[in-house]
Parts: C-alpha cells; structure tokens; sequence
C-alpha cells in the first residue's frame, strides 16, 4: 500500500486530509500527530503546486479539495485583511515558492503526546 490508512475509513482519511491542508494553508504552522504530517506533506506540495500553475483548471482542481474557510493575514502596513483559504494558496502562499522546485514543508518532531504516547510534530510552511 502507498500510503498510511490513518485508522480510518477513506471517506473519513480524505476529510480529515482536507481539513489539516486547509488548516495548514490558513495558518502556515499545525501541530499534530507525525503520521498525519508525513501524509499531510505530499497533499500540500500537491495543491501549492496547483498553486504555482495558476491557471483555471489548477483553482477548480484545488477548490474541490480546500474547504472554505477565512484566512486573515495582516501585511507589512500592518492592516489587516481577510480572503478564503483558496484565494490566501493562489495570491500568498504558490508566488513564495515561485523558484522552488518541491519541499515547500517542514516537519519538527516535538514529543510524545500526553495522553497515549503518539510522537507530535510541527509540520509548516518553509
């Protein structure tokens, strides 16, 4: 098998995929268990890709996957403005990778969790 099964059903693998990349999207920095992270890598790289395409097909490509969610962002000037998790891909985060070829995350291990033990990462954009 290619790829972790998560413990979960794959209706229920892609919903909880699609929730960590749009949550990572939004917020450019997620903690979570270390098998999450390491299947969240490749469904990023994968819609920042789509990202740097730019085109049409690539925005109905990533928008059947990220949810619709508001992300903030807050610029140099200091003001403060608010765009979809989808427009934050296109217009923010694909132009910051525009001469990068891949390894757009970064995956820090931090500890075991509390409760059962489960390693923790950081997993963010570079």
């Amino acid at each position: 098998m290619g790829y972790r099964k998560l413990g979960r059903t794959s209706s229920q693998r892609k919903a909880l995929l699609r929730d960590l990349a749009t949550d990572l999207i939004v917020n450019e920095r997620i903690e979570t268990t270390e098998a999450r992270a390491k299947e969240l890598r490749s469904v990023v790289e994968k819609m920042i890709t789509l990202g740097k395409r730019g085109d049409l097909h690539a925005r109905r490509q990533a928008a059947a996957f990220i949810r619709r969610e508001v992300a903030t962002t807050i610029d140099e000037n200091g003001n403060e403005t608010t765009s979809f998790a989808l427009q934050k891909l296109f217009n923010d985060v694909a132009p910051r990778y525009a001469e990068r070829q891949g390894g757009y995350t970064r995956i820090l291990k931090v500890g075991p969790r509390r409760g059962d033990g489960a390693p923790v990462v950081v997993i963010e954009l570079v």
